[in-house]
């Protein structure tokens, strides 16, 4: 498989940040006096900030404006961004044999733009992606395809020489079901690790271990 464009999610797929987003809402919505229902986690795993706050609007009775919610939330998280998440083992020596191979790079996300360009600044890391889409900025979460597509298009690529980078079961179903090549990346904090196993055309453990990828793309 000859590889035109890697899209990579960022979150439990290149940093080990998604501890951040397993206890966010719950520490916002308590910061505001509402305690969190114990699906709640589950029921925002697969939602856009956008589509998070609105979803803390109508099931908690808030009577914020959605965007002054958007903004609470990064609030709580953008210190970590900023300062503490780190990239996962390995990921920096792959992102630099994959330069050397010269495919082309970038990241979609469901954080938000500013979070990610610090992160990666900070660690030195900007220089391996050619751009970064957000499911804000494109108007749609992870679980609908349009955020791969677009990122596809970007590179002048399709899907037979796409290849997606995941870590969430719900994208990776999506990716799937849209016709992408999905690499799985293992996470603790995603629990249906034998459904992605299955579903995924490879799946790794971790960036240090990556043989599987390269034999599949041969590179």
């Amino acid at each position: 498989m000859k590889i035109k464009c890697a899209i990579f999610d960022f979150d439990g797929t290149l940093f080990d940040s998604m501890f951040i987003w397993d206890s966010v809402g719950e520490i916002y919505l308590r910061s505001l006096g509402k305690e969190p229902r114990p699906s709640m986690r589950e029921d925002v795993r697969a939602l856009s900030l956008y589509q998070s706050a609105c979803y803390f609007q109508k099931e908690y009775g808030l009577s914020l404006p959605v965007e002054q919610i958007m903004t609470g939330i990064n609030q709580t998280i953008e210190h970590f961004y900023i300062h503490e998440v780190l990239p996962k083992p390995g990921v920096v020596d792959f992102l630099e044999r994959m330069k050397k191979a010269e495919i082309p790079m970038c990241i979609a996300t469901a954080s938000d733009r500013y979070q990610i360009e610090a992160a990666l600044s900070r660690c030195g890391m900007e220089h391996y992606f050619d751009a970064i889409f957000t499911c804000s900025e494109v108007g749609h979460g992870k679980d609908e395809p349009v955020i791969f597509q677009k990122a596809m298009d970007h590179f002048s690529s399709d899907r037979s020489t796409t290849v997606v980078f995941e870590d969430a079961i719900h994208a990776v179903q999506t990716a799937k079901a849209d016709g992408f090549t999905v690499l799985a990346v293992f996470d603790d904090s995603e629990k249906r690790q034998a459904e992605i196993h299955d579903l995924a055309d490879c799946y790794i453990t971790d960036f240090e271990h990556t043989e599987e990828f390269w034999h599949l793309t041969s590179v």
